[in-house]
């Protein structure tokens, strides 16, 4: 089960003036499941998404980042429908999945009214394989019957593949007079590592938000949240994270940061987004554990990402968590190793660092701290949630990432994937 992840209460998500959403069940990969979503967007909103850096990059993304430039080179007035099935990811499908991808687009164009190129879509699931489109564009008249604002819960379920459970979250805050609302959906339990993991992710505002200033800060915003956690170190194909914003709300547009409400508006973007994306390592394939990895004194911030991500994604730290196992040396270890993806840290020096778990100093000049004693590591290992912390004090950056450990389950939940 995911590491201390509420179950989601479909109350508490907020409908957000200007979205709908409708599922359908299209028996894409399994029967009887909501595996078709279509997302309703209104006139006039703005869209910005950031995409997986996979060289094998899913049909659906190209296809999605050409019509993301379309509405930003003003060929196309605004995104008007997002599109998401599972239980295929259309990767690696050649000129097919291209065909496929533009079909789909097509098929929902016709049905909703809308211009073709004003729809995004998006895939997730088994790759190397051909959508069955016979049974995709059958479900689409469906899901789109079904679009209404209240139906954020069902989307986050439409939205699964190998996740236990659904993941969605609503926040609000008030500028002014006006009360601004936020709810977000994400899907990702295995194959997750930045840029971006296998994860799709979906946040939508009744907030007026430039088209410009969107872009920008969709980017910083996944780069500190979906950018910042790890399940097993590898990055799909499909990754995409989509910021809405309708600009329904009646609060004053936000066209630059300096604009009353920006830093409200984007710390509360924030706070979703890092919700979400924790909320796919809690539900990280197998995990029974959750680890808060933060590095602190570091001369830059990839230096401190880097040595984040060394821990966060070893199989050998990994798997002592999973065990409750103390083992003090194969967190130094991978610390050691760190400079392999960052060059600045062939300077470090280990003498010194100082290795946390949770408020327990257990390393310091270079070995075990003389504070150290073995039952005090082990009451912290014993807890389902974990902070590891390291000190470098070599500069002032610091960055946090967020992962989880290695279970039997995790191997057999990839061995069995696509029986």
């Amino acid at each position: 089960m995911p590491v201390n992840l509420p179950e989601i209460d479909p109350n508490l998500l907020s409908p957000i003036q200007g979205i709908k959403l409708g599922w359908a069940e299209s028996n894409i990969k399994q029967p009887n499941r909501k595996d078709l979503l279509v997302i309703e967007v209104a006139d006039g909103s703005t869209v910005a998404g950031v995409f997986t850096q996979n060289r094998f990059c899913a049909a659906p993304v190209t296809l999605c980042k050409q019509h993301l430039n379309a509405v930003n080179e003003r060929k196309v007035e605004s995104i008007k429908a997002l599109v998401i099935n599972t239980g295929n990811a259309n990767a690696g499908t050649g000129e097919q999945g291209m065909a496929d991808a533009v079909a789909t687009c097509e098929q929902l164009a016709e049905i909703m009214n809308i211009p073709v190129e004003s729809i995004l879509p998006f895939s997730t699931g088994v790759i190397l394989e051909h959508l069955p489109m016979d049974k995709l564009l059958a479900g689409l008249p469906l899901a789109v019957s079904n679009l209404t604002e209240n139906n954020w819960a069902n989307a986050a379920s439409a939205i699964m593949t190998t996740d236990v459970a659904p993941k969605a979250f609503s926040t609000s805050l008030n500028i002014g007079n006006d009360t601004v609302n936020i709810t977000g959906i994400s899907k990702g339990a295995g194959m997750i590592h930045p840029n971006m993991a296998t994860m799709l992710g979906y946040i939508a505002t009744d907030a007026a938000i430039d088209q410009s200033l969107l872009n920008d800060i969709t980017k910083e915003i996944a780069d500190l949240s979906f950018n910042c956690i790890s399940v097993d170190g590898d990055t799909s194909t499909n990754d995409s994270f989509i910021v809405l914003a309708t600009g329904k709300s009646g609060a004053n547009p936000i066209n630059s940061r300096k604009d009353n409400g920006f830093a409200e508006i984007y710390n509360a973007l924030l706070e979703t987004a890092q919700y979400l994306a924790k909320a796919i390592v809690r539900d990280g394939e197998g995990a029974t554990k959750f680890l808060t990895v933060t590095v602190k004194g570091a001369k830059s911030v990839e230096e401190a990402k880097s040595i984040g991500f060394s821990i966060g994604k070893s199989p050998l730290v990994k798997t002592a968590m999973f065990a409750s196992d103390p083992n003090l040396g194969r967190v130094l270890a991978a610390i050691g190793y760190a400079s392999r993806e960052c060059s600045s840290l062939s300077d470090l020096n280990t003498d010194e660092l100082e290795l946390y778990f949770g408020d327990v100093l257990v390393a310091e000049k270079g070995g075990r701290a003389e504070s150290y004693v073995e039952a005090d590591g082990q009451a912290i290992m014993n807890e389902s949630e974990i902070d590891i912390t390291v000190q470098l004090h070599r500069g002032a950056d610091n960055a946090t990432i967020w992962t989880c450990d290695f279970s039997y389950d995790y191997v057999k939940i990839n061995a069995e994937y696509r029986t």
